[in-house]
């Protein structure tokens, strides 16, 4: 498969001593890029969702770090560690759902605490060493997802799980992009993704830079698609996969998942295996982020509709295992997973 000719995005980029992050807020109207040369700053930009997407936000981190250790002076990767704890446990936290943050920071941290007098290079090369682990495991899922497709695919996604939300190519997104280059794929279906609308604004965008041709439809109209037959499989990524194969992705998942069951249309789950949490059971006990109300009552800025009394905004809804028919990871393809076929695989993972 020639992966260049459908991967050309990059949402996070090392220049020298700063992080350039392209700013998906301004997307797909404007293209501009902050300037990141502290810890806190991209803590922020992780937070207001300038970078969003669960291993994007962890590869964000773990440069986060660097900027962190980088502005003090000490002799060891240790004694950075005691001056910087506080900054990595606040970017840690800049957003509490997606495991992939929490994962590369520790990750960090466990690196930092065993460098010696050459801690300056090292950490920086241990934040590229996860963005590039990162691009090479989206390959390997892009192949083993776009395997599990039948010929001509007409297949469907939700929210934004590109090269904006990676280091490049993508998850779910990168199931369809090695789907395209492999002549398997025949039609794409981007769900709008309501509130943030990163289908319409991000997945559309993303896919229309490397020419590869979708058709954008609101979320509710899935079902409706489905019933008239016009849908094989919904592929979608997560921001956690707990021990028994539940999945906290982007609001609305669960419903696209609902209906793909009904209609007998498969449902594809593509993360890295650092999203695998085996430390949480089950989707029950993840704590669901909750945003701002003007999210829903306002867009770009705009009031729209009738100011509502009250307004409910969870980030992310948790798909059970029972409706999700492959799993696909870096170390491969889980059908139908549960518990025990999870802790065949992940048991060794250690929690962030």
């Amino acid at each position: 498969m020639n992966f260049e000719q459908v991967d050309r995005v990059r949402p996070l980029v090392w220049q020298n001593n700063h992080l350039s992050v392209l700013d998906q807020r301004e997307l797909p109207h404007r293209q501009s890029h902050l300037v990141c040369r502290t810890s806190s700053e991209v803590a922020e930009a992780i937070h207001v969702l300038a970078v969003r997407g669960a291993p994007a936000i962890g590869i964000a981190g773990a440069f986060g770090v660097v900027l962190a250790a980088h502005a003090v002076q000490a002799d060891t990767g240790a004694e950075v560690l005691q001056r910087i704890d506080l900054e990595l446990t606040a970017l840690e936290q800049a957003r509490p759902t997606a495991v992939n943050l929490r994962w590369a920071v520790q990750r960090m941290r466990s690196l930092l605490q065993t460098m010696g007098s050459d801690w300056r290079e090292g950490v920086l090369q241990a934040a590229q060493a996860i963005q590039s682990e990162d691009l090479a495991a989206n390959y390997r899922m892009g192949r083993f997802g776009a395997d599990c497709l039948p010929e001509g695919a007409r297949v469907m996604t939700h929210c934004n799980t590109g090269s904006l939300a990676t280091a490049g190519f993508g998850t779910a997104l990168g199931v369809i992009r090695a789907g395209i280059a492999s002549g398997r794929i025949a039609k794409i279906y981007a769900s709008e993704t309501r509130p943030w609308l990163q289908g319409s604004r991000l997945t559309i965008w993303e896919l229309l830079q490397d020419g590869i041709p979708a058709t954008l439809i609101i979320d509710s109209a899935s079902a409706y698609l489905m019933q008239q037959g016009l849908i094989d499989a919904v592929i979608v990524g997560a921001d956690r996969i707990c021990a028994n194969g539940d999945v906290a992705n982007k609001i609305g998942t669960y419903a696209h998942a609902l209906a793909a069951k009904a209609h007998g249309v498969k449902v594809m789950v593509v993360a890295p295996s650092s999203t695998i949490d085996m430390a949480t059971a089950s989707g029950t006990d993840i704590a669901i982020e909750q945003r701002p109300g003007t999210e829903l009552t306002h867009i770009g800025g705009a009031e729209i509709g009738a100011r509502a009394a009250a307004v409910y905004n969870p980030v992310f809804d948790i798909t059970p295992a029972a409706c999700i028919d492959f799993l696909v990871t870096e170390r491969g393809v889980i059908a139908s997973p549960d518990a025990s076929k999870m802790a065949a695989i992940f048991g060794s993972v250690s929690s962030p």
